[in-house]
């Protein structure tokens, strides 16, 4: 019983020792939040998102608490940044976001993943995160309204920075968005050189002119109106004055007539009874009669001076009231004066400071512009430099390479010249070498005595023929020389060569047919004779080649006269190269026409363009241009090629390839590229 009893007290005591360890675990392990809050716990079973309370067991849990109450954005554009409006106005704006986490699981965990659950109610995290996509709509909305509807309708700008918005941001919601503070941006801060800025610049000078001009028109109505009311209300209030004095002083008189009348019928009565009663004593009572008189007269004279001080006292008050009020109507109508004199002071500062920014404006663009077309002209004065040098390099390029070829030609002509020159003078030399070796064997071998007749004959022979070898080949070498030179230079060397020739040919035969008559002396005249023969023959063999060179040069020219008889030549070049580039062209003409002749295709255009008629292609040219509707102004700075292009242009399908052929004809012509007007294709 005993130990049953003490079993039950261990298992109680156990029970309750776990039942608190339990309640201390559910104490520790069980977390809640405050409303606005949530739990976002991690670890085993995945991310759980808890708007109350949840479990969170250490180690393998790991807990954060996510702020999802309003938080307020704060978007702000002013200054140089202001929101330009649609009327391109700039307006200082601060439009207040409300934005919160969507109280829903998957929006929280979004918001946790997004930016983690300390800055997902982060100001600066919020700013950085909305700052963008915020100002993007305003800008957007803003846009949309001209500047004062951004003032009377900012319910409608709300509604549309909303709606551009939208509710859903990523988890977040949109609660509300309000206009914090809205002004138009200092003109002071705006780009005069912004366009957009210009045009609000532009816009509120207009406004403000208008409102200031307006504003003044107010003034001044008022200023009249006021003035009018015064002066007629004191124009009224003397009138009344007036009215008031009058009457006053009717009622002072009538009241002291009545007095008056009164008093006299008083004592009328009185004097009557007293005159009635005392007819006795009218003596006695006489001096009394008069001293009443006389009493009643200086009562009267004391009335009548009281009346007067008291009408001349009010009438000193009146002028005094009066001119007291003339005097503040005075110092009031020259403040006025003054305040209007301030006004038109401040209205002319006012236009003058908008004449010189208008001023300043007009010099500023003006300025602009002129920098524009100075640095324009300038470009194009450039361009123009560039391409005058590039022109003349080209050209003096073009005109050294030309002087060089010329003066190369000439140096040539003038070394082969020369060298012939040199070559003459040699065999000159040489024939006089062997002319003098020829004279010591006469003179050896002819017997003083016997032979001197004929050995004188002879000597006289062998300088004769050595002199006529020497001059015939200086001829020679003179006509060679003078080849290379110009064409009047070479017929003048031929001939003075010619007649050279022929004089000393006619002694050479006098002097052969002297020794003709002595060739029977001996060996020694038989070899100087054949000498001689030799020498001879040399001569006329280099004079038949001299002369067919000569005939066949002037066959050529013959034959190139006929042909460029009126044809218009730069010559350029020494006289070998002209020629050459001459008979290369001809060549090439020829072979353009073998072209032509063996290709069908050339054949067809030439059929279809170019007859026997040479005006035939220009007719067939000036049919494409009139068809076209082309004129002279059209196409004075084409080529002819640029021509048929523009004709293309505008050319159905047939007319197309006409002018296509047409094209080819005038490319392999060579004429593509001259001037349009130089074939006259339009008729002025």
């Amino acid at each position: 019983m005993a130990y049953s009893t003490q079993v039950l007290l261990f298992s109680v005591g156990a029970a309750l020792v776990i039942i608190i360890g339990l309640l201390a675990l559910f104490s520790r392990f069980y977390h809640k939040v405050d409303q606005g809050k949530v739990i976002v716990r991690n670890g085993v079973g995945g991310p759980v998102v808890c708007f109350g309370g949840i479990f969170v067991v250490p180690i393998i849990h790991k807990h954060e608490v996510m702020d999802i109450s309003v938080k307020r954005v704060e978007i702000a554009r002013e200054g140089k940044d202001g929101l330009i409006c649609k009327d391109n106005l700039r307006a200082d704006i601060r439009v207040a976001f409300f934005v919160r986490v969507n109280q829903t699981k998957e929006d929280v965990l979004k918001v946790a993943q997004l930016l983690g659950c300390k800055k997902a109610s982060d100001p600066a995290t919020l700013m950085e995160f909305f700052d963008a996509k915020f100002s993007e709509a305003l800008k957007t909305v803003g846009k949309k309204f001209d500047f004062v509807q951004l003032y009377t309708e900012r319910e409608t700008f709300k509604d549309e920075i909303l709606q551009i918005i939208g509710t859903d941001l990523n988890g977040y919601v949109l609660d509300d968005a309000a206009i914090d503070y809205l002004e138009q941006t200092d003109i002071n801060l705006l780009n005069s050189k912004n366009i957009l800025d210009s045009e609000g610049i532009k816009k509120i000078t207009e406004l403000t002119s208008q409102q200031l001009i307006l504003a003044n028109q107010i003034e001044q109505d008022k200023e009249k109106t006021i003035k009018k009311q015064n002066v007629s209300a004191r124009e009224a209030i003397l009138e009344l004055e007036k009215q008031n004095a009058e009457a006053e002083a009717k009622q002072k008189r009538e009241i002291a007539i009545i007095h008056a009348r009164e008093e006299a019928e008083a004592e009328k009565v009185r004097q009557e009874e007293r005159y009635k009663a005392e007819m006795a004593r009218v003596k006695a009572d006489e001096e009394i009669e008069v001293a009443e008189q006389n009493k009643e007269r200086q009562v009267i004279i004391a009335l009548k001076s009281k009346e007067s001080t008291e009408a001349i006292e009010s009438e000193r008050v009146d002028k005094k009231r009066l001119l007291e009020k003339t005097d503040k109507e005075k110092l009031v109508e020259l403040a006025s004066i003054a305040k209007e004199k301030e006004v038109e002071v401040e209205k002319k500062n006012i236009q003058l400071i908008i004449r010189e920014r208008v001023a300043v404006e007009k010099d500023t663009v003006i300025e602009e512009e002129k920098i524009k077309d100075t640095r324009a002209i300038a470009e194009a004065e450039r361009l123009k430099a560039v391409a005058i040098k590039k022109a003349e390099e080209e050209s003096e390029k073009n005109l050294i390479i030309e002087v060089k070829t010329a003066e190369a030609s000439k140096q040539a002509a003038e070394k082969i010249a020369e060298k012939t020159i040199i070559d003459a003078d040699a065999k000159y030399k040489a024939s006089q070498k062997e002319a003098e070796a020829i004279k010591i064997l006469v003179d050896a071998n002819v017997l003083e005595e016997s032979t001197s007749g004929i050995a004188e004959a002879k000597v006289i022979e062998a300088k004769a023929s050595a002199e006529a070898k020497a001059i015939e080949a200086k001829a020679i070498a003179q006509v060679k020389g003078d080849t290379a030179m110009v064409d009047v230079k070479e017929k003048e060397g031929t001939v003075e060569a010619d007649i050279l020739k022929k004089k000393y040919m006619a002694e050479a035969e006098g002097i052969r047919e002297k020794a003709n008559s002595m060739k029977a002396l001996d060996e020694v005249g038989r070899g100087h004779e054949e000498f001689k023969l030799k020498l001879e023959k040399d001569k006329e063999i280099q004079l038949a080649n001299i002369n067919i060179q000569k005939e066949i040069a002037e066959s050529q020219a013959s034959v190139i006269r006929e042909a460029l008889k009126t044809a218009k030549i730069d010559i350029v070049g020494g006289e070998t190269m002209f020629f050459d580039q001459i008979i290369g062209s001809i060549s090439k003409g020829k072979s353009y026409d073998r072209l032509v002749e063996n290709s069908d295709v050339l054949t067809d255009i030439k059929e279809t363009f170019i007859t026997g008629d040479p005006e035939y292609f220009k007719k067939q040219l000036q049919e494409f241009v009139g068809r076209f509707n082309l004129t002279s102004e059209d196409i004075k700075n084409l080529s002819i090629a640029g021509a048929i292009n523009k004709m293309m242009g505008n050319a159905d399908k047939e007319d197309k390839v006409a002018l296509s052929k047409l094209l080819d004809t005038v490319n392999k012509a060579g004429v593509a590229n001259l001037p349009a007007k130089t074939i006259e294709i339009i008729n002025e």
